[in-house]
């Protein structure tokens, strides 16, 4: 007898290629561990046996393996269709189980991990009956009726922990592998699998070439279906309000800063050997790999700490990036219900992250362009396209200004389309106003300091009559910004050109947070431009609403904090951008080593400036104020490091294009201002107005009427 062993049930329906994936990942698992293995077609008591089978499995093999004890069962003699001799399956620490039935409801308390194989009908067939020759043809419909039966009152494949399209090219079961482990069931057993992904190497390539970003990212990662492209798209350059470009030592001070806050830029995709995908949706993550998808249950913050936070690999020598290669992609508002905020769901995914086992670096102050990708089968070839790619667009970027071909110039600043989207507000005019009333009374009672006060503008048109791409290169012209990002994932595209970081935390536990609170409109005219500008640099209202927030990041990041360690190394400072001035500040702290790093971030996590203060109880009150979920706006836009650094920027000045549906896409623009006691609706409500023009303004919108 020996303690009780992990038992993992391969199921499906005949011919989905269930005992080659068994016995190829018990190869896999004895690497580390003693595996047995149980095949169900060894026990079924002959060709209408599917359900005395089961039963026999459960009560002679399930049951005193799960004990850590020997099964002694009879196995079926198909040549002479009657029982055959006694067998005996020894337990182990890994016991693979597979068959039709395998993961059946009588089996499913027995079982750690249950995973259902699936692949084309024509497939299945022609497998199985290539396996098992002509003794099987004659009975197949009468065993597929048996399955259909079986399925029709047992939902297998919904209750399966993973699923897998069982394609037959040796790939399933290094999918699998990559996903057992997240598994929490599995996750103890599986430490040295998990262990192995810390030990990954990493390859950097410098290549001195400033290429064309919009056309690289083309060229690389035009036609993949999940990729990420993390864009300081105001690295050259600083805006003035007409919208010309101002270089070099002509920009002034603070331009330059707001150009300078974000040095890098990142493209990648989820393809190649490493590549994974992951949505989550109140409580429950699917991670993708290849051929399969893992459903893990529990809190995105929890998974999150289970896949990042240690460091994997070393950042290579010369290197000046954060990024060493991990996941990137969005974090949606409403995992607040994760961090202190109440549950509500949104049309869209609570979290979207990509795992990029290579990816493209830019380093905009050097003029370089830097190769990532981790050791793999498939990275030499990888290396040699990127290379490629790099070239041609470096050659792209050195056509004349007004050429055919300039790409960096992202193409005209509105969009082509048949008619600009009708946008409707959730709120009218007079209903945000009175919105903004019940914030200054719950002000009044003292449940409250400040009200961070969002409103959803929406607009539903015809999928093919907007090209999110062709949108994302127009708002990066027109209004680029340094924490920008262009994100495709599946029938989700999200263009954001945020100019507000969230945290960043290095790899040797620097940490710094950079809210943004307060915003005057730019204007043509440089005289009344500098007005606006000083108006919201001596306006008292907008630095109190700052300085509430820097005291409440402080209390957030103080949390994880080296005792002391927190500062404020810059309180209020103006930084203009195309459209607006903004008022930023920097709080700066230290993180305790040993210190879980996907704790951290929940800690902080929405946005203090994007909730108001105190955080907890504002949230509660912004739920019945806004009666309706944010989605990925005011959420989080970053990566996280395999180097278990990270860097998110606040989703905001972000337009969400949904075209999963029905040949439709739904547009939604999320809007807001802070709200406090001396807070004038009026003002506040163009105040939001102004944030929409950037967004609107390029898709040729207007801001909707009451």
């Amino acid at each position: 007898m020996i303690p009780a062993p992990v038992i993992i049930a391969i199921d499906g329906r005949s011919g989905a290629g269930k005992t080659t994936l068994a016995v190829e990942l018990a190869a896999h698992l004895r690497a580390h561990h003693k595996v047995s293995l149980f095949h169900l077609e060894d026990i079924y008591p002959g060709w209408d046996g599917l359900a005395a089978g089961v039963e026999r499995y459960v009560s002679t093999v399930l049951t005193p393996l799960s004990r850590g004890k020997a099964a002694t069962w009879t196995s079926w003699d198909w040549a002479n269709h009657y029982d055959g001799d006694a067998r005996v399956t020894l337990p182990a620490e890994i016991v693979i189980v597979e068959g039709v039935g395998a993961a059946s409801e009588a089996a499913r308390p027995f079982l750690s991990a249950v995973i259902w194989a699936e692949a084309p009908d024509d497939v299945r067939r022609t497998r199985a009956l290539d396996r098992d020759g002509d003794t099987y043809t004659p009975f197949w419909d009468q065993w597929a009726a048996q399955e259909e039966e079986w399925l029709g009152r047992d939902d297998v494949p919904g209750r399966a922990d993973l699923r897998v399209n069982n394609r037959a090219d040796g790939s399933a079961p290094a999918d699998l592998l990559r996903l057992l482990p997240y598994l929490p069931a599995l996750a103890p057993v599986l430490a040295p699998e998990l262990s192995a992904r810390r030990g990954l190497r990493l390859h950097a390539e410098r290549l001195d070439l400033a290429p064309d970003a919009p056309a690289l990212f083309e060229a690389l990662y035009g036609r993949s279906p999940n990729a990420v492209w993390l864009d300081s798209s105001n690295h050259r350059n600083a805006p003035s309000a007409s919208g010309q470009q101002v270089s070099g030592p002509q920009a002034s001070g603070h331009d330059r800063t707001a150009a300078e806050r974000s040095r890098f830029s990142i493209m990648a995709d989820d393809a190649g050997t490493f590549g994974q995908y992951v949505t989550h949706r109140a409580g429950v993550s699917l991670v993708s790999a290849g051929s399969s998808v893992a459903k893990v249950p529990g809190p995105f913050f929890r998974w999150l700490n289970t896949v990042w936070g240690r460091r994997a690999v070393r950042t290579p020598e010369g290197y000046p990036g954060e990024f060493t290669l991990g996941w990137l992609g969005c974090l949606g508002y409403e995992l607040k219900r994760e961090t202190g905020g109440s549950d509500l769901s949104a049309p869209t995914p609570d979290a979207a992250l990509i795992f990029a086992g290579r990816a493209v670096v830019l380093d905009h102050a050097e003029g370089t362009a830097w190769l990532l990708a981790l050791a793999a089968p498939d990275a030499d070839e990888w290396l040699a396209g990127a290379r490629a790619a790099v070239h041609a667009a470096a050659s792209a970027s050195a056509t004349p200004a007004g050429a055919v071909g300039a790409g960096d110039a992202g193409g005209s600043t509105g969009v082509e389309h048949p008619g600009a989207p009708a946008f409707r507000s959730r709120d009218t005019g007079a209903r945000y106003r009175a919105k903004i009333a019940a914030a200054q009374h719950e002000i009044a009672q003292g449940n409250t300091y400040e009200v961070c006060l969002t409103t959803t503008l929406e607009a539903r048109i015809a999928a093919d009559s907007l090209d999110p791409w062709a949108t994302y290169l127009a708002l990066r012209r027109r209004n680029p910004a340094p924490f920008a990002s262009y994100l495709r994932l599946g029938g989700l595209a999200v263009a954001s050109t945020s100019p507000e970081r969230f945290l960043k935390i290095t790899a040797d536990g620097g940490m710094r947070a950079e809210p943004i609170k307060g915003t005057r409109r730019r204007a043509a005219d440089p005289q009344e431009d500098s007005k606006l500008r000083t108006d919201l640099a001596t306006s008292v209202k907008d630095r109190a609403e700052n300085i509430m927030i820097v005291d409440l990041l402080r209390n957030d990041l103080s949390h994880f904090a080296v005792p002391g360690s927190v500062t404020v190394s810059r309180l209020c400072a103006i930084e203009s951008y195309a459209t607006v001035h903004q008022m930023v500040s920097t709080i700066d702290a230290r993180l305790l080593a040993g210190a879980a790093r996907a704790e951290a971030v929940a800690a902080c996590f929405p946005a203090g400036s994007m909730t108001g203060a105190p955080k907890i109880s504002t949230m509660a009150i912004l739920d019945r104020l806004e009666a309706g979920p944010r989605g990925f706006y005011s959420g989080a836009i970053g990566y996280f490091s395999l180097n278990s650094a990270t860097d998110l920027a606040v989703a905001i000045r972000t337009l969400v294009i949904d075209a999963s549906g029905d040949g439709a896409a739904d547009l939604t623009l999320g809007v807001g201002g802070a709200i406090t006691s001396d807070s004038d609706p009026d003002d506040e409500y163009d105040e939001i107005r102004t944030k929409a023009f950037g967004v609107l303004s390029t898709l040729d919108a207007d801001f909707p009427e009451d």
